[in-house]
């Protein structure tokens, strides 16, 4: 009886393997790109949509999990075709599409606390940014509900980082905040150039509420440290709302 042996994969195979999978997450920025330049958004939308096929290439029961696990890509990947299509110059193009390459290759790879938590707050910010940039014109409903889900799925990709217990129940408070926030702001949108006045303030307070999560999950969170903090995030909100331009301009 004769033994069948397997064969290991050789070192040479696995380099060249991790050097393929390098080429193409390095090439799908460029498509994207020449979608762009060629007129074709909605290509390109459906290109990043594409690129995660594998999340369902599962039994039905796992979309869920796979689905709230890559949102957070998605959010970068549909927010750079945004700022690529409405990008003024080829030169702030190809800005976005070495930002999405270091996404891609460095910045999503990373799998320690402070990495994912920083995931999650750029995925928010920029999908909030362009959000309100292409969705200026919906309903305060459909807006309201958008910002929901943005806000509630970063904030379950920041807090599985941390084994957080509560972590759905926080999701839904930081979530239940802003789209309360996006409705009562929906009504009179200001803008900031590019960046609108809800998605200016909820990047504020969630970095500064991510930042004091991660210092008291490391102990290093002080009286001191925590009232810096918090009177700092009240000042810009406040000095954001004082300082706007109520008479319905855009700034």
């Amino acid at each position: 009886m004769k033994l069948q042996l397997k064969r290991r994969p050789t070192r040479t195979s696995g380099r060249f393997s991790h050097f393929l999978h390098f080429i193409i997450i390095a090439v799908l920025p460029v498509l994207l790109y020449v979608l762009v330049r060629l007129e074709f958004v909605a290509f390109a939308f459906a290109i990043v949509l594409l690129s995660k096929w594998r999340m369902l290439a599962v039994k039905m029961r796992h979309w869920p999990a796979n689905i709230r696990s890559n949102a957070v890509d998605i959010f970068v990947g549909l927010s750079t075709v945004v700022f690529m299509s409405i990008a003024s110059t080829q030169i702030l193009q190809i800005v976005w599409v070495v930002s999405y390459t270091a996404w891609l290759l460095f910045v999503k790879p990373k799998s320690s606390e402070l990495w994912i938590g920083m995931q999650a707050m750029i995925a928010q910010t920029m999908t909030l940014i362009a959000l309100f940039l292409i969705w200026n014109e919906a309903s305060e409903t459909a807006l309201t509900f958008a910002v929901w889900g943005v806000t509630y799925l970063c904030a379950r990709h920041f807090l599985a980082a941390f084994d957080e217990a509560m972590a759905r129940a926080s999701a839904y408070v930081w979530a239940f905040f802003a789209a309360c926030l996006t409705w009562l702001t929906a009504h009179w949108l200001l803008y900031y150039k590019a960046v609108s006045q809800p998605a200016l303030i909820l990047t504020v307070l969630g970095y500064g509420m991510a930042s004091l999560y991660y210092l008291r999950h490391k102990d290093k969170l002080t009286p001191g440290v925590r009232r810096q903090f918090i009177s700092l995030m009240v000042a810009v909100v406040l000095f954001i709302l004082i300082f706007s331009d109520w008479s319905g301009d855009i700034i």
